[in-house]
């Protein structure tokens, strides 16, 4: 069939429409508001592109702080004023606020409850949008619209302002912002009549305990696009005006402005954690000749094209918001730390540098990250799958802390070390990579970090965890020890540390196997099986043990916190990923099964852990924890006990009720989104793909479960495509019936990652009843 110019001219201008209109759907789908109820401080940024330095929020609270360093904190739902626009949310990283405000100048932001107590401002959130990327509301109490979006290293604020005599902006420098914690220092000045400069040193909690001494500073530079008629100075609740700097502790400057109606002022704010100079230098860099509207689009372009590697198409609305809210939350957390130049902050106040490679580009990105604890069920196996370069970045940021360090810190705020979980498994998720494919890094540097972080004990930093590997290694179990501590004796957490670490001994082992290291391979592999020196083959629960090799008395299954981080016996029972059909032949499959599907069936009542309860930790105590990592692999082992029907019956299930799309009812009810990982668990198994062993085995798999979408196009990291079709799919229909890979007939609930990344189409037929002949006979790999 011939086709003339014109007809080809119009089927050109269709498929530009059809991809314009699936590119701004998948902004359409992304709600940023979901899950507020429970913030966590990074959590709430629509202001950024992905893996952003500059994370632009409005805060509600972040003056507040956190006590314990974690908590929620910076905006909540239900709260009904804004305080500031943050520039920097990260794990252990808050600061720089600015605040447009007009009539009697106030000094500090105010209290929540007590309105008029400060320059904070009421609003309406039928006046707030929040999409990737940009940010609006109107400022109720002073009638002023404000505007916020990013480049990667650089702020963008535009406010419009009513006609006012009085109109100003508030720079709070020097001031707590989440989880900062104290501020040590700070200083902002105005070194012309349209730019400034400051920075901020604060001292986060995470950092006093596991990195004592360590600092955390952040640097900008920014430029106003209206010279301020007045400038004065704040600094611990005092204004002083007519001046241009302030120093110390609340450090912070007001500029005045006589505004027309509807006038605007623009800022750009460039933003570094190694000096002022590079703040300057990212600015001139990325937004010299950027206006406003030109970052918002650039910001925009860059999300959708983000979000778009992943393409779904389904009946249901909410799917698709939840899919995209997650992946976002996936993009949005562990954001960059390094400058255009390639400087990046050290542990001993230097800063480091970034090789570049033969083309003269920076070969990677250093980072900021929250610890990777359960990380390999969720975030590792999404960058593996569409995003390698950032798991890549992970992997050398690491490497460079051990460089610097000797060891491998789990969670990292400027190269301090701010773990959180007194664990580590850095090693885990760097052997995963490597079996994933991801090797652009030294390989015989990793490995000798890998085997020190498994096995090395003298001279430990505490903010590396594993304090208690001396016992672990030594007796293939750690010991219980009744005091709330973790040393070379044993822990009090010594049941999960004994899980923890048979799991990442068995990844080492793999990486071992992969690099020719048999000896190594061999002491690993007899470590991976520490598992079984905790198992109570009667109760046929794990339990803890003492030192003596006897059972902890006055056990609890369900007790949390004696024995287990964050979890108990019930739930990290199945914590055997490494070797999950040796758990199900000590549990026995058809007790496994029964025991497992069970606890789902009984956790579904309680939304499958935490209930309608907003914390973090309203799980625990719980048969089935959703809210939090230990659990987030366990609806997927039915796949090894010859009962796939269950796995996908269960993962629909969490999809469609654990996750919602409302402020409270986001991720549980106000449970623990982790930088990204219950968002990135939604995705991976909403398109019915996951990896019980995080990609720790030597030939690793990848398991089929129950796609909520009819269809799935993915833009793999190497660039080709996977489609995933399921036919016949709807919210009842969650059964696989059949399966064919590439055309070709398939029985078994999993296919070779290796094979998967080669591209191609997965078609599943699905039905309302289970099909107990399709992938029962041959199990996923157990052992390797």
């Amino acid at each position: 069939m011939k086709i003339g110019h014109k007809s080809l001219a119009v089927l050109l201008v269709l498929i530009l429409l059809n991809v314009a209109a699936f590119a701004q759907d998948v902004l359409s789908f992304v709600n940023p508001n979901i899950g507020t109820a429970h913030s966590r401080w990074f959590f709430y940024t629509p202001a950024a592109v992905p893996y952003g330095m500059a994370k632009l929020a409005p805060s509600t609270n972040g003056s507040y702080g956190n006590l314990q360093g974690w908590e929620a904190v910076g905006y909540d739902t239900r709260h009904t004023s804004i305080e500031g626009f943050v520039h920097f949310h990260e794990w252990q990283v808050g600061g720089i606020s600015f605040m447009p405000t007009a009539g009697t100048l106030k000094a500090v932001p105010g209290e929540l409850d007590k309105p008029g107590s400060g320059y904070r401002s009421n609003f309406s959130r039928k006046n707030e949008i929040a999409q990737p990327g940009y940010y609006s509301v109107i400022l109720d109490d002073f009638k002023i619209k404000a505007e916020l979006t990013a480049t990667k290293r650089v702020g963008f604020h535009r406010y419009t302002f009513p006609k006012s005599d009085s109109s100003r902006i508030i720079l709070s420098i020097g001031n707590v912002q989440g989880e900062s914690g104290p501020v040590t220092d700070a200083s902002v000045e105005m070194i012309d009549d349209t730019h400034f400069q400051g920075y901020v040193i604060t001292y986060p909690k995470y950092v006093k305990t596991y990195d004592e001494g360590g600092r955390v500073a952040m640097y900008i530079f920014g430029e106003l696009s209206k010279k301020p008629l007045t400038v004065g100075a704040l600094n611990n609740e005092k204004a002083t005006a007519n001046q241009k700097t302030s120093k110390g502790i609340g450090a912070g400057l007001y500029l005045g402005y006589n505004t027309t109606e509807n006038e605007t002022v623009e800022i750009k704010v460039g933003l570094s954690y190694t000096s002022v100079a590079n703040a300057k230098l990212n600015l001139k860099t990325e937004a010299e000749k950027l206006t406003f509207a030109g970052a918002k689009a650039a910001a925009q372009k860059e999300w959708r094209a983000s979000l778009g590697k992943l393409k779904v198409t389904g009946k249901d609305n909410a799917d698709k918001t939840k899919f995209y809210t997650g992946l976002y939350h996936a993009l949005l957390g562990r954001g960059i730390a390094s400058d255009v130049n390639g400087n990046f902050p050290r542990h001993d106040g230097s800063i480091g540098q970034l090789p570049k490679d033969p083309q003269g580009k920076f070969s990677y990105n250093f980072m900021n990250t929250d610890a990777i604890w359960g990380g390999f069920w969720n975030l590792t196996q999404l960058w593996a799958l569409s995003y390698p370069t950032h798991y890549s970045d992970f992997v050398h940021t690491q490497l460079e802390i051990y460089k610097e360090r000797g060891w491998f810190g789990d969670g990292i705020a400027n190269s301090n070390f701010v773990s959180g979980v007194g664990t580590n498994f850095v090693g885990l998720a760097i052997a995963g990579a490597y079996q994933a494919g991801i090797r652009d890094y030294d390989l015989n540097l990793a490995y000798e970090a890998v085997k020190g972080n498994e096995l090395g004990y003298k001279n430990r930093l505490v903010g590396s965890g594993k304090m208690d590997t001396k016992s672990f290694v030594s007796k293939a179990y750690v010991p219980f020890l009744d005091a709330d501590k973790t040393d070379s004796t044993g822990s009090h957490f010594s049941g999960s540390h004994t899980l923890e670490y048979s799991y990442s001994a068995f990844a080492a082992a793999q990486f071992a196997k992969r690099l020719g290291k048999t000896s190594d391979y061999q002491q690993f592999i007899q470590l991976s099986n520490g598992w079984k020196n905790i198992f109570d083959s009667e109760l046929k629960l794990v339990r803890p043990k003492k030192a003596d090799g006897t059972f902890i008395d006055k056990f609890d299954p369900l007790e949390a916190w004696r024995g287990f981080q964050e979890g108990n016996a019930t739930q990290y029972t199945f914590y055997v990923p490494q070797n999950p059909k040796a758990l199900i032949s000590q549990i026995g499959e058809n007790t496994f099964n029964t025991r497992l599907n069970e606890i789902f069936e009984t956790s579904r009542k309680n939304a499958f852990g935490g209930g309608k309860t907003i914390d973090a930790f309203a799980g625990i105590q719980s048969l089935y924890n959703h809210g939090n990592q230990p659990n987030l692999h366990i609806s997927w082992l039915f796949n090894y006990s010859s009962a796939p029907w269950l796995t996908q019956k269960w993962t629909r299930a969490i999809c469609d009720e654990f996750y919602g799309t409302e402020s409270i009812h986001g991720y549980g009810y106000g449970q623990d989104e982790d930088q990204g990982q219950l968002g990135s668990w939604y995705v991976m198994s909403s398109l019915g793909l996951f990896d019980v062993k995080g990609l720790t085995d030597f030939r690793p798999t990848i398991q089929i479960g129950s796609p909520v979408f009819d269809q799935s196009t993915i833009t793999l990291g190497n660039g080709k495509r996977l489609t995933i079709s399921a036919l016949n799919n709807s919210k009842s229909n969650v059964y696989v019936q059949s399966a064919t890979w590439n055309g070709k007939v398939l029985n078994q609930a999993w296919i070779y990652r290796d094979e998967l990344m080669q591209g191609g189409t997965l078609l599943l037929k699905m039905g309302n009843k289970p099909n107990k002949n399709w992938a029962t006979k041959l199990a996923p790999p157990s052992v390797q």
